[in-house]
């Protein structure tokens, strides 16, 4: 199944299922993400390292469930009777580690959208047993939930990123510059954007192409003692 990987970018905005690339470090949460109405107590858990494309899959989630997406740091508990009317993804939830007032306020939605029979995705880097959360209530229930892991973007899914990256800007890169960023840049979405970005704009101020050489320069910058 042939996909074209789309994320955020200056000039254009691509969350939907269409523009998800599938890649092994991806493909079994994709498919669980697509089969949401199966979801054991209609809830799940999408973990995964930071660049991973959570964020990604919570808006593919959402086209297809009619789903609202809010941000857990942003949950307050005078909003749970509404966003419980239909379904719901809590992003970031480890952010709210130790927040009684936003604990409380994400298991009283937990609950009351369970109740209601709306389905439920939970967000967060790493997995539950890691996120720091004290309230037991809700610490239980979302370790009684099914997790779905998004593992580090692999070679494959970063040379693909790359590449799409780099044609959103009317580029064609050469192979080898492929390899050689693959090489030398951190593993994850953000990385690959934040490079790719960071290599137009030298493009574009030194009036020269994207190269390897230029590739050099760039990354040279980044070097400790640079």
């Amino acid at each position: 199944m042939a996909q074209q990987l789309g994320l955020d970018l200056p000039s254009r905005t691509a969350l939907g299922r269409d523009a998800f690339f599938v890649s092994p470090s991806n493909a079994v949460a994709l498919a669980m993400i697509d089969a949401w109405h199966d979801w054991a107590g209609d809830k799940l858990v999408l973990t995964g390292p930071e660049g991973a494309g959570k964020t990604h899959l919570t808006h593919v989630w959402a086209e297809m469930s009619g789903a609202r997406i809010i941000s857990a740091r942003e949950l307050r508990q005078e909003d749970v009777p509404e966003l419980a009317q239909g379904p719901v993804a809590v992003e970031d939830v480890p952010d709210i580690a130790g927040n009684s007032e936003a604990e409380t306020a994400l298991f009283h939605l937990h609950n009351l959208a369970l109740s209601e029979e709306h389905h439920l995705l939970f967000t967060g880097t790493g997995p539950v047993t890691q996120w720091g959360l004290r309230l037991p209530d809700l610490v239980s229930r979302l370790q009684g939930t099914t997790a779905a892991q998004l593992d580090a973007p692999d070679d494959s899914l970063l040379s693909a990123l790359l590449v799409k990256l780099l044609a959103d800007r009317q580029l064609t890169p050469k192979p080898d510059l492929i390899r050689y960023l693959l090489g030398r840049m951190d593993r994850s979405f953000a990385a690959a954007i934040d490079l790719v970005e960071r290599l137009d704009a030298a493009s574009l101020a030194l009036k020269r192409p994207i190269t390897r050489h230029l590739a050099v320069q760039v990354l040279d910058k980044d070097a400790p003692g640079a």
